[in-house]
């Protein structure tokens, strides 16, 4: 059962990521990869506020594993950050890694504490 809720999640999340990249490639433009670092964040958010709640297994393979796997991407961001490196864009990659880090981070944490507080 569990197997096919990652797979039922991932294919909602891998959509979803694709989409919001080319909707912010298309607004912001392509010097910085923002689809990536958006969907990198929001995912981050969501799988720590999922972290925080009492959900079955099933759940949280359909939206922990499934979803949020498929929405964010470690690959995607290895590679454009790469990309940024060796197209001469070196502070850009570091401004890349660290807004990863940073904001990835504390949009995890901050969707676990948010939801420990609301659900109280």
């Amino acid at each position: 059962m569990s197997a096919l809720m990652v797979a039922l999640g991932a294919a909602v999340g891998a959509p979803t990521r694709f989409l919001v990249d080319l909707t912010l490639q298309h607004r912001l433009g392509r010097a910085f990869p923002w689809g990536t670092l958006g969907v990198n964040v929001v995912g981050s958010l969501i799988l720590g506020s999922l972290l925080a709640l009492p959900l079955p297994s099933e759940a949280l393979a359909l939206l922990g594993t499934g979803f949020c796997g498929a929405l964010t991407t470690y690959s995607t961001f290895a590679h454009e950050t790469v990309r940024l490196a060796r197209t001469g864009a070196r502070r850009r990659a570091l401004v890349f890694v660290a807004a990863h880090l940073f904001l990835g981070i504390g949009a995890a944490w901050l969707g676990l504490g948010l939801t420990t507080l609301l659900k109280g």
